[in-house]
């Protein structure tokens, strides 16, 4: 079964509010192997909203609307499929009566009274059926048109995904038949590029190709990509099957770039490591300004293993409290791999922790002490003495600091699990990517 989807609004177009209701509704279509081939936004506008939805039944079995089911003038979803069809509204008197009991219930609580615009919500296009919205008050609806089915729903998240659970799934099913069981599988990488990433699998891509099941997507956020393999069968354990060879070849080919798989995060596995080896660890942030911490702290238990950290970002800071020689700061900046060392020195012995994590660098937009907006130094100081790595990160300010800290937990995963330095480029032709003391 095909599927697209199209939401309404202006505020989507202008930015205002991001369209997170399409990612959700994707995930969903194609956990039960409904193949969702465009995702459409379109603005405050009759003609337009009927257009859309003519052009995707044209290519799909079902389109899948949100937002555009409100009481005020703007709201236009329920015209624009009347439009389509070629039919006109009519005031569902069922639905007027349950609106006007649940508003009646309303301004009793709060002593207001209901504007009569909130009963455009009953009006429906000839031949549509409501669908209920539990936690709101507009219902959704439901119509034949042609040879397809539309179904529009609230563009509000928590009334929508109630509604698609409830209503739009189950008669999606119905009408696909049993849909074949789709299994995801995901394997989390880091210190990759996706290019490298897509390169060292390429292999595995051509052969799988002409089969189409299992296949691989490359997924990439945030200074990591994602490899997922999606494979679809009678039942789970047929899909396990496909998918177990696939998953193999990729781990044997990524090597230390994966670090772990569906939900695992970069820093609790970092965790996982020092908790496996009952060791602490102690950040010292610059360029990152806590963004470390923030991570570290965000996993459930983190206390176990997560001594604290210090936002050293001045560097009068890095000398008074880290205890960074002044001499090496007047000599090389703030910004070098020795005052990333020191900066990791500093902060393990001064709260106590086995290993000592910092960074520092240029987030930009300018250059800093003649170095370009980029640069990173990486120290990490342990019980087998210092480590540390310098990069070039792209992006704007808040990319850079984000793949700084992907890269700082990077560096300290394969440090403790005795895994060889990413494939991030470095420094010049003749920099190494990790140097020890």
């Amino acid at each position: 079964m095909r599927a697209e989807l199209l939401a309404v609004g202006d505020e989507l177009l202008y930015g205002d509010i991001v369209n997170g209701n399409a990612a959700w509704l994707g995930r969903q279509l194609a956990d039960v192997g409904v193949t969702v081939a465009t995702s459409t936004v379109v603005g405050d506008d009759v003609e337009v909203i009927a257009t859309a939805i003519r052009v995707a039944l044209d290519r799909a079995d079902a389109v899948i609307m949100t937002g555009g089911l409100g009481p005020t003038q703007d709201d236009l979803t329920r015209e624009g499929m009347a439009a389509a069809a070629g039919v006109e509204l009519r005031r569902d008197d069922v639905l007027e009566a349950g609106l006007r009991q649940r508003f009646q219930a309303m301004g009793r609580l709060d002593g207001r009274d209901v504007p009569m615009m909130n009963y455009r919500q009953a009006d429906l296009p000839r031949g549509a059926q409501p669908l209920p919205n539990g936690p709101g008050t507009a219902p959704g609806l439901r119509m034949e048109i042609g040879a397809g089915v539309v179904y529009a729903m609230p563009g509000v998240p928590f009334e929508m995904t109630d509604m698609f659970t409830a209503s739009v799934l189950p008669d999606i099913l119905r009408r696909a038949g049993q849909p074949a069981v789709v299994v995801h599988r995901v394997l989390r990488t880091a210190g990759m590029w996706e290019s490298a990433v897509a390169e060292a699998l390429a292999g595995e891509v051509d052969r799988l190709a002409p089969i189409g099941n299992p296949r691989i997507a490359f997924l990439a956020s945030g200074g990591q990509t994602r490899v997922r393999i999606t494979a679809q069968a009678r039942d789970r354990a047929a899909a396990e099957t496909l998918i177990a060879p696939v998953e193999a070849a990729a781990r044997a080919a990524l090597g230390a770039g994966v670090y772990g798989g569906d939900e695992d995060s970069l820093e609790s596995v970092v965790l996982g490591l020092l908790r496996a080896r009952s060791a602490t660890l102690a950040v010292a942030e610059s360029i990152t300004g806590g963004l470390l911490a923030g991570r570290l702290t965000d996993v459930p238990g983190a206390s176990e293993a997560f001594r604290g950290g210090v936002v050293s970002y001045a560097t009068d800071v890095k000398a008074s409290v880290l205890g960074v020689d002044e001499g090496l700061l007047a000599a090389e900046g703030a910004v070098s791999a020795n005052t990333a060392a020191a900066m990791a020195a500093g902060v393990r012995a001064r709260l106590g922790a086995d290993y000592g994590l910092a960074t520092t660098g240029v987030a930009g937009p300018a250059e800093l002490e003649g170095k370009p907006a980029g640069t990173v130094h990486l120290g990490l100081a342990g019980p087998d003495g210092t480590t540390t790595r310098s990069v070039r990160l792209p992006g704007d300010r808040t990319r850079v600091r984000a793949f700084a800290a992907v890269t700082a937990l990077d560096l300290l995963r394969r440090t403790l699990a005795g895994l060889p330095g990413s494939t991030i480029v470095t420094f010049g032709d003749d920099a190494t990517d990790e140097s020890r003391e």
